[in-house]
């Protein structure tokens, strides 16, 4: 009678769960030690206070946050980086990412991005059809300049291909210019 075991079903629903947070703790964390990289002061940088008050509200412990603000003053290796792509019927995609090592998150990405029949662009190809944030604004993204409407089969490729580049630990934000 193996399955019927409550201690196991509970273990495997917290494995998985716990999984996810801690995912989303190390993006957040690495957002904050991105953020934290010119001035480790949230009072003085805008966007450490907005990327820590998102920690927060995911309930990341503060230690990890302070631990997070405190390696970023210490440690210069991690970079942001804007990856353009695009996707099913001609999509836009743009792939925000912060790494320790460009050459490796660029050829997994590119590695997603054609399983999922979708391609990699050359810089500027795609940023021309997105307005960019506004400086200074850290909750500011990319807004699409021409919206495009796409059929039910690539919105559905679409959705997996989001999955997996949300999977992967370096991607931060992705947008589209889906309608």
């Amino acid at each position: 009678m193996s399955g019927h075991n409550k201690w196991s079903q509970i273990k495997h629903k917290k494995g998985a769960s716990d999984a996810k947070r801690a995912k989303l703790f190390a993006k957040l964390l690495r957002a904050i030690s991105i953020a934290a990289k010119t001035e480790a002061n949230p009072q003085f940088n805008p966007r450490l206070r907005s990327a820590v008050e998102t920690a927060r509200e995911n309930l990341v412990p503060s230690d990890n946050i302070e631990k997070a603000i405190n390696k970023a003053s210490e440690q210069k290796d991690l970079s942001e980086m804007t990856i353009e792509a695009y996707g099913p019927e001609g999509i836009a995609i743009i792939i925000q990412a912060v790494t320790d090592n460009t050459n490796r998150t660029i050829s997994e990405v590119k590695k997603i991005l054609s399983d999922h029949e979708a391609k990699f662009a050359n810089p500027g190809s795609v940023l021309w059809a997105f307005d960019a944030p506004v400086a200074g604004n850290p909750e500011a993204q990319w807004k699409a300049k021409f919206p495009q409407k796409v059929s039910e089969n690539a919105q559905q490729k679409m959705e997996k291909l989001l999955e997996a580049l949300d999977e992967h630990d370096d991607v931060q934000d992705i947008f589209t210019n889906i309608e």
